[in-house]
């Protein structure tokens, strides 16, 4: 089993889809490591196996909508807020850092503009960037952030499960005890979830939970949800037979995943959700015709189960 690592966001790394029908022992067998799963992308598959294909396997755009663009934007201020001295971590502060992490994202995706407002002057803009530092004036009523020293912000974690399953997610902020317990901070851009979205969040801790345990060979004390938008917040204390159930349960996603993989078979599953989906035009449940499945990914650049930075923003 390859060794766990943990790396930083900036890191890349080259992963692999291989071919699910393909025996690893074999001459076809690829030189890459196996494909992972992110919390979001297994949380697709299990709201809907078509919605996973549709973004992990035929990655059709999704245009993305103010409310996910905004939530990236204050995740990247509260990273960067940690970066100033303690005694400078204040709301005005992170209210004047909105405007820069907004002009680095469209310098690196200057399509955002069009797509959210009618230009760079469009009226509704300032508004717009003024709803994103009322979230973060959100978090200091949650946090006071003077008062902590986190050990990694914005942390990408990777770890290869015994089955050979490979989990990869991100994880907003870890923080460490003098005693060496560890705290995961995940920021939610948007208000405390009902019933179903709280299985999911929920769903995503245990993801990182047990991704530090095979990591670190500890349990994480706590896990918190910080939602901005109502100020709440959603605790989770895991232990370790309950994180080793969840692992039995990844490896079943997992499993599932592959033997579509090898059919084509990622049946749609109707529900109230599909009222918000990008792709419901496509979806046979809606009378929809979807494209022609391209068949389980062998080039390691054709596909991609990671999560985006949408996905994070919450």
């Amino acid at each position: 089993m390859r060794s766990p690592t943990l790396t930083t966001v900036s890191d890349s790394l080259a992963a692999a889809p291989a071919d699910p029908g393909a025996d690893p022992a074999g001459p076809a067998a690829r030189p890459w490591r196996r494909p992972a799963l992110s919390p979001s992308r297994a949380g697709d598959f299990k709201q809907c196996p078509l919605l996973y294909r549709f973004r992990a396997i035929d990655r059709l755009p999704e245009r993305p909508t103010r409310a996910q663009v905004r939530g990236t934007v204050v995740h990247a201020v509260l990273e960067r807020l940690y970066e100033l001295p303690a005694v400078q971590r204040v709301p005005a502060a992170a209210r004047a850092m909105v405007s820069p992490a907004w002009e680095e994202l469209t310098a690196l995706e200057p399509e955002l503009v069009g797509q959210l407002f009618t230009g760079s002057d469009d009226p509704e803009l300032p508004g717009w960037l003024e709803s994103a530092g009322a979230l973060l004036e959100a978090y200091f009523r949650l946090e006071d952030p003077r008062r902590l020293e986190p050990e990694a912000r914005e942390l990408l974690v990777e770890t290869e499960l015994d089955s050979g399953l490979l989990l990869r997610g991100y994880i907003d902020r870890i923080d460490v005890a003098p005693t060496g317990q560890l705290r995961v901070i995940d920021y939610k851009t948007g208000a405390a979830p009902r019933q179903v979205a709280e299985a999911r969040a929920l769903f995503q801790m245990k993801f990182y939970a047990l991704a530090l345990l095979h990591l670190r060979g500890i349990v994480p004390t706590q896990l918190r949800l910080l939602y901005l938008a109502d100020t709440e917040s959603l605790t989770y204390e895991p232990d370790e037979a309950e994180l080793r159930r969840f692992e039995r349960t990844l490896d079943a996603i997992w499993v599932a995943i592959l033997a579509a993989g090898r059919t084509g078979d990622f049946r749609p599953n109707p529900s109230r959700l599909c009222d918000w989906c990008s792709h419901k035009a496509l979806c046979p449940a809606w009378d929809g015709t979807p494209p022609e499945y391209p068949g389980w990914p062998e080039d390691p650049a054709a596909a991609s189960a990671e999560e985006t930075t949408v996905d994070r923003a919450g």
